[in-house]
């Protein structure tokens, strides 16, 4: 009777502990344990905990996998390097408050966690963040003995950190599969290189793969992905304890994300779960081009993706040897056209929207501001460029490069300044060409402008003023009243934009989103909550073009389509202010390039002879395709934007007028010379003639 009493009572518990095994359990105690076909599966049923065999391998790993995504995706593998090979795998935790992985048909320890820490009650427990953590259940404030989450794989995971922990001893660091049926860790890499100004890099071996750039407060200074979004957060932290970077999902946000070290293409790869098609769809990979290729161009030279080279010496540095830069080696990269002579005084030159320099050899401060910067590094000639470390509010803090820099690359829509050393001879050619080429343009202008007058002039001033009247159909009033009102006129078919939301999208018009200026007014980019970048244009009060530009562009402008012509998207007339909301153009404008002798090389011939034929397109859809016939009467290469193909638009409509159908020139009276309106003629021949 006995017996049978033990054996009922032994039979009853083993059914107790398989009903356990049973239920979705995310945790066991020292007294359980969990072996080869069972898993634990998180609170809410996010991630799931068990043994898999990856690929056609046989070898048992003991792994972390998204619960309800059908393709299995591994996230953690405890025993990367020490595989079982077979299914005895068996899973607990000791009395030592260790976890501990062992191979139950040769009792041997596969994989340990070897906790230091110890507790009176450890319970080993998977979190919904995908972390596995071993903590003691009797320490309420944390407890925590040891996490999955110091021990990264090839995935990173909202909430886990790359990076250092200084007081700990950790490494957080990315690792690649070696293959897809090999988990163990491959010679792909990705962490924080712990210089003086850290930043993100990846390894191929020993060497750099690629490197993301010193973080400036707002983002890493090469990349173009860490942006404000509503689904990311991003934090990186640097002090003497640690150096990490961390994303975080916001509260409202249920997608679900993962970044990965590709194996087979060497990309650390951004993906997110697509729940109506059930697939991860790629939404960021890195090394994004080839200028992300760690040193593709050499010292002092800068990467430019859309050039033909793309590697191209830093202005007043040419190739060090011309024959194999001309052969599309670029490794030796660029030497100076003028050494440096520190005694007798250096100055520096200003480059805009690039990747800094691979921050090994440089110094920083985060106290200083950027003129005691410059002067620090004036002061050592060793220190060959400086820029400013934190670039929110204006600029702050002190970074010091030195020796050859390397690693630049032009940045689409982002980057950084930098101020790089140059001979002080140097520093006045620059100045002085730049002079020379305002001197030219402004002499150019004004020869047009008399030369047309001499011609044209006929009428007199009194007559001018009455045409000008005539030809406008509503008073200024009138037009702010219907903006105002959101009516939409015969000639107002277009969206309104509220001044707060212009505001808001532009940084509250940050001299930072600045683009530049003309006569019209300031230029800012800008970016909707919609995610669309926008170009707004703000007509200054002190602008001597005024209302009725601003009217006339919106008119004409909005009943215009065509490829080569920039569209315009909406504009805003509130208070005082009026703008235009633009499409906006990555590259500017012509005059950017073809003004500048470093950048009129990106030219070649073919891509100048497309900006030709596309301008002339415009002009042939404005002169005669259009419904409208229209003279544009202020083409130039300042108001041709490029797209990000470098593709040309026409752009600034405030002077265009609108003819008859048959009517091929007209007057005008609105070009003023020191203050004087006058009347000269344009025609469609004259304005073909500018090109």
């Amino acid at each position: 009777m006995d017996m049978i009493l033990a054996f009922v009572f032994i039979i009853t518990k083993l059914l107790l502990f398989l009903f356990k095994f049973s239920t979705a359990l995310d945790s066991i105690s020292p007294s359980e344990f969990m072996i080869d076909g069972k898993t634990l599966v998180s609170e809410k049923g996010t991630f799931e905990l068990g043994f898999f065999s990856p690929g056609i391998s046989k070898k048992s790993y003991l792994g972390i996998w998204y619960k309800n995504i059908p393709v299995r995706t591994i996230v953690w593998v405890a025993n990367r390097r020490n595989p079982i090979n077979d299914s005895s795998g068996l899973l607990k935790v000791d009395n030592c408050s260790d976890i501990v992985l062992l191979s139950n048909n040769t009792n041997t320890v596969v994989w340990s966690s070897n906790s230091t820490k110890k507790a009176s009650s450890p319970i080993l427990q998977l979190l919904d963040s995908g972390n596995l953590v071993l903590r003691d259940k009797n320490d309420g404030r944390s407890g925590l003995l040891w996490q999955s989450f110091d021990y990264p794989c090839d995935t990173m995971l909202p909430g886990m950190k790359i990076g250092w922990d200084l007081r700990a001893g950790f490494d957080w660091r990315l690792s690649s599969w070696k293959s897809s049926d090999d988990p163990s860790p491959g010679d792909f890499t990705m962490g924080i290189e712990r210089e003086s100004n850290p930043e993100v890099v990846a390894w191929k071996g020993s060497k750099k793969h690629y490197r993301s750039g010193p973080w400036n407060g707002v983002g890493f200074s090469g990349s173009t992905e860490v942006k404000p979004n509503p689904v990311f957060y991003f934090t990186f932290v640097s002090n003497n304890i640690e150096v990490y970077y961390i994303f975080n999902l916001k509260s409202e946000s249920t997608v679900i994300t993962r970044l990965v070290l590709n194996h087979t293409t060497s990309d650390r790869q951004c993906y997110t779960w697509n729940e109506e098609t059930q697939t991860w769809v790629l939404q960021v990979s890195v090394p994004r081009d080839h200028c992300d290729n760690y040193g593709l161009c050499g010292a002092n030279a800068n990467c430019i993706f859309n050039a033909i080279p793309v590697c191209q010496c830093l202005e007043k540095f040419k190739p060090k040897s011309p024959e194999e830069w001309n052969k599309m080696d670029w490794s030796q990269g660029c030497v100076r056209n003028k050494e440096l002579d520190c005694q007798k005084g250096d100055g520096f030159i200003k480059f805009d929207g690039l990747k800094l320099p691979d921050a090994t050899h440089s110094w920083v401060n985060k106290d200083m501001n950027l003129k005691e910067c410059k002067a620090k590094c004036l002061g050592n000639c060793s220190c060959m460029a400086y820029s400013n470390l934190d670039i929110r509010g204006g600029g702050s803090g002190c970074a010091n490069w030195f020796g050859d820099l390397m690693d630049i690359r032009l940045v689409p829509g982002g980057g950084q300044e930098l101020y790089i050393r140059m001979h002080a001879s140097e520093i006045g050619d620059r100045e002085a060409k730049a002079n020379m080429k305002i001197a030219a343009i402004a002499t150019a202008v004004v020869g047009l402008i008399l030369g047309t007058l001499t011609i044209s002039y006929h009428v007199s001033k009194e007559k001018a003023k009455s045409a000008e009247n005539t030809s406008s159909e509503r008073t200024e009033n009138d037009w702010k009243n219907d903006t105002n009102n959101g009516g939409q006129k015969e000639d107002m078919e277009l969206p309104l934009f509220a001044f707060s939301a212009i505001a808001d999208a532009t940084n509250n018009f940050s001299v930072n989103n600045k683009l530049g200026e003309g006569g019209f007014g300031p230029v800012y980019r800008g970016k909707l909550e919609d995610g669309l970048e926008i170009a707004v244009k703000r007509l200054s009060r002190c602008s001597g073009q005024g209302f009725s530009e601003f009217k006339n562009e919106v008119i004409l402008i909005n009943k215009l389509q065509h490829r080569n012509l920039v569209k315009l998207l909406g504009c805003c007339s509130q208070r005082e202010e009026k703008m235009l909301i633009y499409e906006y153009m990555p590259n500017r404008s012509l005059d950017f390039f073809i003004f500048d002798e470093t950048k009129g090389r990106l030219l070649d011939w073919s891509r100048r002879f497309n900006i030709i034929s596309g301008i002339a397109r415009g002009l042939l859809y404005l002169h005669q395709d259009s419904r409208l016939r229209i003279i544009h009467r202020d083409l130039k290469a300042s108001n041709v934007l490029l797209d990000d193909h470098m593709n040309p638009k026409i752009s600034d409509f405030g002077l265009a007028r609108m003819f008859v159908a048959d009517q091929t020139e007209g007057d005008t009276s609105r070009v003023r010379l020191h203050g004087t309106r006058i009347r000269y003629r344009w025609s469609i021949l004259s304005e073909i003639r500018c090109l």
